[in-house]
């Protein structure tokens, strides 16, 4: 028999406590320890409880779930899954090392609870593999700048190049190291992060201002063009098609691939379809396997396949999967992956 996941709620809400303890209680997997009202009783019970993974809102009075993971994971390294209403500090919650999110439900509706569970439930699980890595201060934004970038030098080849990139649980984050300090000429960029609706277009937001090319959420029929970095919207696929003498993106809702919407295999097998060798594509950390079949779809098409390597994912799930079947070409960590990115376009 699997030992159970212990889990400590984090939540102000004494409904929502009472709904979290009791309904995450009912898998068989999750040992619920108790809970904590606020930041402060969070950190005495931590050290007392030893979870192996906390539940935490973000938004709670006095102190927030942000600086509550800031003081907490540097001495307790514990995975923590955020329970948050669609906000933009999730997204500094996760720079500070939280590991996944899940979108607050609306209590009122019994399908609504019971699929929020089912998910919350199965990020606990994801998180309970996860390799915590603390770092408060790559939510800051204040300090990176457009400007002052080395123009990348790409043949006419490079400027067709399509560039799909592909990733679950920790990319949030491990995307921003790949693509913040790419310069504005890079090739066009798709890229698919499993993230509920709402959050795609705030990230795509938040993505802009770190970077120096330009993000934004993607729009059905909006073109790929160099210095464009695209992010497929939560809860539709995102693919490649031609029209012309242009690459569009195609968005549209359709049944799960591999158990997700968006889902990296529509990306990549469409990408394999219409770029060919024409293509790079990377596949970063993430539970499960979605992508990898697609990205060895686009190696035997003659792409340039990069996986983020086992020592700087925060779970070594998808490129594992895209590793063991033939699907990378060269593994790289996130922090090296532009490096290796811009060699190779400058080789092209």
């Amino acid at each position: 028999m699997n030992k159970k996941i212990k889990v400590l709620v984090v939540d102000d809400s004494l409904f929502f406590r009472g709904v979290l303890t009791k309904k995450l209680a009912e898998f068989s997997n999750i040992e619920v320890l108790g809970y904590a009202r606020d930041a402060f009783e969070a950190k005495e019970k931590i050290p007392q409880l030893n979870p192996d993974v906390v539940t935490l809102d973000v938004e709670m009075p006095k102190v927030n779930g942000i600086e509550l993971l800031k003081q907490l994971l540097p001495e307790y390294p514990i995975p923590v899954v955020l329970v948050s209403s669609v906000n933009m500090n999730v997204f500094d919650a996760l720079a500070a090392g939280a590991v996944d999110f899940v979108r607050k439900p609306d209590l009122s509706k019994t399908d609504s609870v019971s699929s929020f569970m089912n998910e919350l439930a199965s990020k606990i699980t994801i998180a309970s593999r996860a390799k915590v890595t603390p770092n408060a201060d790559k939510g800051v934004i204040s300090t990176l700048s457009k400007t002052n970038f080395s123009p990348m030098k790409t043949s006419s080849l490079a400027n067709a190049t399509i560039i799909a990139l592909g990733a679950s649980t920790g990319g949030t984050e491990a995307t921003i190291s790949v693509i913040k300090d790419l310069p504005p000429d890079t090739p066009g960029i798709l890229v698919v992060q499993h993230m509920p609706p709402g959050f795609t277009k705030m990230y795509a937001e938040r993505l802009n201002r770190l970077c120096k090319m330009e993000v934004r959420e993607a729009m059905d029929g909006d073109i790929v063009k160099n210095g464009l970095v695209l992010i497929a919207p939560g809860d539709y696929h995102m693919k490649l098609v031609k029209i012309g003498s242009n690459f569009i993106v195609k968005c549209y809702q359709a049944e799960k691939v591999s158990g997700h919407r968006p889902s990296v295999d529509v990306l990549f097998n469409s990408v394999a379809e219409i770029a060919k060798k024409n293509a790079i594509g990377i596949i970063m950390t993430g539970m499960g396997r979605d992508g990898a079949q697609g990205l060895l779809n686009m190696r035997k098409q003659g792409a340039y396949t990069i996986g983020q390597n086992k020592e700087s994912c925060v779970v070594y799930g998808m490129p594992m999967v895209a590793k063991n079947i033939g699907a990378v070409c060269v593994e790289a960590s996130c922090e090296n992956i532009p490096h290796v990115l811009r060699k190779h376009l400058s080789s092209l």
